[in-house]
């Protein structure tokens, strides 16, 4: 298998106190996905705080251990109207991303509105509508649950298809599409001045 075709293990995390998101995806470059699992970790509203980001800590460590992902995607804070919320995410991600860092994975960022993007189409997209489109993407009969799990494999998709994993052939060809594209839009606008010129 060449090297621009080498498959990549992606682990999508999405972060929180009470429950955080994970998502393993195999990506082969061209758009190639297989999905390998998901789930939550959840802590006990009774323990304390530090107690609570301990136990994420461990047991994010074991799921690591098991799928051996070569990537980490974690959702960026971006916005939060309410300021109690965004602590608790702020000190999981900070967690999340010193495990990345304890056992050498790399970790990249996304914001939502990016996540949304690459994997429906729209930045704005409803929730349902990403979830849809990551069951099709996976080749899944139906949408994972719960919603935790299913945003963490779409953080995965969203950096198999924004990073430089991705096959760089795919990209320029891309590029040379929309260049195409703005070539012919320029030469109808030219000749659209030319008669009105005229």
């Amino acid at each position: 298998m060449t090297e621009y075709l080498r498959q990549f293990t992606i682990m999508g995390i999405d972060p929180g106190t009470a429950t955080v998101g994970y998502g393993v995806v195999q990506f082969t470059p061209r758009d190639c996905f297989e999905y390998i699992a998901s789930g939550t970790i959840q802590t006990p509203s009774t323990m304390s705080a530090g107690k609570r980001l301990n136990m994420i800590r461990a047991d994010l460590l074991e799921i690591i251990d098991q799928f051996k992902p070569d990537i980490l995607s974690v959702e960026a804070i971006f916005f939060f109207k309410n300021a109690k919320t965004v602590v608790p995410v702020a000190q999981a991600r900070g967690v999340i991303l010193e495990v990345a860092a304890s056992v050498d994975v790399d970790a990249f960022e996304y914001t939502p509105m990016q996540v949304k993007l690459q994997v429906a189409g729209f930045g704005r997209a409803e929730k349902q509508v990403v979830q849809h489109a990551v069951a099709r993407l996976l080749n899944l009969q139906e949408i994972i649950r719960p919603d935790d799990a299913s945003d963490a494999l779409a953080l995965a998709v969203c950096h198999a298809r924004m990073s430089h994993v991705m096959d760089h052939s795919v990209k320029t060809a891309t590029v040379l599409k929309v260049a195409e594209s703005s070539r012919a839009d320029r030469s109808k606008r030219h000749r659209s001045l030319n008669k009105t010129n005229l």
